[in-house]
Order: C-alpha cells, then structure tokens, then sequence
C-alpha cells in the first residue's frame, strides 16, 4: 500500500490513455479521478479538491489550454501538467503557457511511465522539477 500522494484529476479522450494514467498513478500512491471531456473535468472540479491537473491538449470538446484556463480560474493551486501526441514541447502555445505559469510541465505521448511518475512527484520540489519529458511520435 502506497502512501497518499493526494488527488489528480486525468482529462483524455481516449478511454486506454485514462485507464492507463489512472492505473499508473494509483500504483504510485495517488487517488484519481479521471473525465474524457473539459465538461466533465469541470464538474469534478466543483465536487473535489484536486492537487493535479493532468489534461490531455486536444478534447472532444474543449481544447487543453482553455481548459487551463478555466481550471486555474477556478482553484489558482491546482498544477496542471499538459499531455500531448499533438504538441511538442517546442510549440509556441506550450511554451508560452509554461512560461506564463499555466501550465506547470509538458509531457509527450508516448511517453514513459516513470516520466509520468518523476514529473508528479517532483511538483512537491520546485527545484527539482523537469518541466518537460518525452518526444511525440506525431
């Protein structure tokens, strides 16, 4: 049994991409609650108070940035960790929301368990915090 490492909110699309983040983060400690649409992500909001954001950057319904937008807007501690297979950790938008303090880290799909994993962890280590990982087979 893994200590609480607090509550993360998983925002994709893609069923696999939830249930794998969800399963991953629940074997590392975290308790999760996971939505497939901006809509949803906020209603979960106003019921939970969620330590991470971690949202996938193109939603059915939303695109991820404005998400983080109205996720900051509602609860300015919640720290958001955008995913993506679209983005890169390059592009302008990415950047300037990192820069920006919206978005706190940026990981690329496929990404790597343990990146996912190290990112989280290092939230509570400023210092120590890899604002980006991974490389995007798109």
């Amino acid at each position: 049994m893994h200590d609480d490492k607090g509550l993360v909110l998983v925002v994709d699309d893609e069923p696999d991409m939830c249930w794998a983040l969800q399963n991953l983060l629940i074997d590392s400690g975290y308790r999760i609650r996971a939505a497939q649409t901006g809509e949803t992500a906020m209603m979960l909001l106003k019921d939970n108070k969620f330590d991470i954001a971690l949202l996938d950057a193109k939603l059915t319904d939303i695109e991820g940035l404005d998400l983080a937008q109205r996720i900051k807007s509602a609860d300015s501690s919640i720290s958001i960790i955008m995913i993506s297979g679209y983005y890169y950790k390059e592009d302008q938008s990415i950047r300037h929301a990192m820069n920006e303090g919206l978005v706190e880290g940026f990981i690329a799909k496929p990404f790597i368990h343990e990146d996912v994993v190290a990112m989280l962890q290092a939230l509570g280590r400023p210092d120590s915090l890899p604002s980006e990982t991974g490389t995007a087979s798109e």
